[in-house]
């Protein structure tokens, strides 16, 4: 039975993905909770990040997808010292998201929406939309056997001559640092791997005014680590996969 088979069989999603592959290098068992959907993400911050992507890679599509939740106007009216805790502020809030998500769109804040805004129109302001989103497509889906693994994602740019994910981030100089953290290495290798392409970018901007952007280029130093990482989670899922249940191993062994 293939890997695809194997995951479709267990999970009923007969594919790996960045995120899953990132969990595979922790503990398997969260990683077994993530591909059963338990594992469930929601924060301000992730919303925020989708807003800034969409606005910056597929504009069109904002209005379908978000609402601004207008403040001003759900505070009209009440006469209180904090609005913001009388029940008919919090009554008006509900009930304007309960009808967002009917429509099938998530709701932001006005200062989430004015600092995604102001983030490209310093994007704009230095031409890098003029240089790196020009002559390729955005949000491209692949769905693809890779030597065997079935691999699925999205990226955020593809560009006949290289492939550029965005990023909203706390400190452009700090970035180096969150490409280990969080993985974005293995997200690099995975998508060159897939598309062939020999150059890959992040497109990468602080979240805090002025807004400082960066275009950083993946080195074959951080390519080659995330192709270990990506041989070390595909290890760690084969061996679980293939073990009894009763015999699998929830702790880690490695050396530092």
């Amino acid at each position: 039975m293939s890997l695809r088979e194997t995951l479709k069989e267990r999970y009923g999603k007969p594919h790996l993905s960045y995120s899953s592959l990132k969990h595979a290098l922790g503990d398997m068992r969260y990683w077994e909770m993530y591909m059963r959907g338990e594992i469930k993400y929601k924060s301000p911050a992730l919303t925020f990040g989708s807003l800034y992507d969409c606005l910056l890679l597929t504009p069109s599509k904002v209005p379908e997808l978000y609402t601004v939740m207008p403040d001003e106007e759900l505070k009209a009216g009440i006469k209180a010292v904090n609005v913001k805790n009388t029940k008919e502020y919090k009554r008006r809030v509900a009930e304007f998201e309960a009808e967002a998500e009917e429509a099938g769109k998530t709701v932001v804040t006005e200062e989430e929406w004015d600092c995604a805004k102001d983030m490209i129109s310093r994007m704009d302001e230095e031409g890098l939309l003029d240089r790196v989103l020009q002559g390729g497509s955005s949000q491209v889906e692949f769905n693809e056997d890779i030597d065997g693994v079935p691999l699925k994602g999205f990226l955020d740019y593809d560009h006949p001559d290289y492939v550029l994910d965005s990023k909203s981030s706390r400190s452009v100089d700090k970035f180096r640092y969150d490409v280990n953290s969080f993985c974005y290495d293995i997200q690099a290798y995975i998508y060159m791997k897939v598309t062939g392409r020999e150059e890959f970018f992040w497109l990468v901007q602080e979240k805090t005014a002025p807004y400082y952007p960066a275009l950083v280029k993946c080195s074959q130093k951080t390519l080659f680590a995330g192709e270990m990482k990506y041989e070390q989670a595909l290890e760690n899922i084969n061996n679980w996969l293939s073990t009894e249940q009763s015999e699998q191993r929830g702790y880690g062994i490695f050396e530092v």
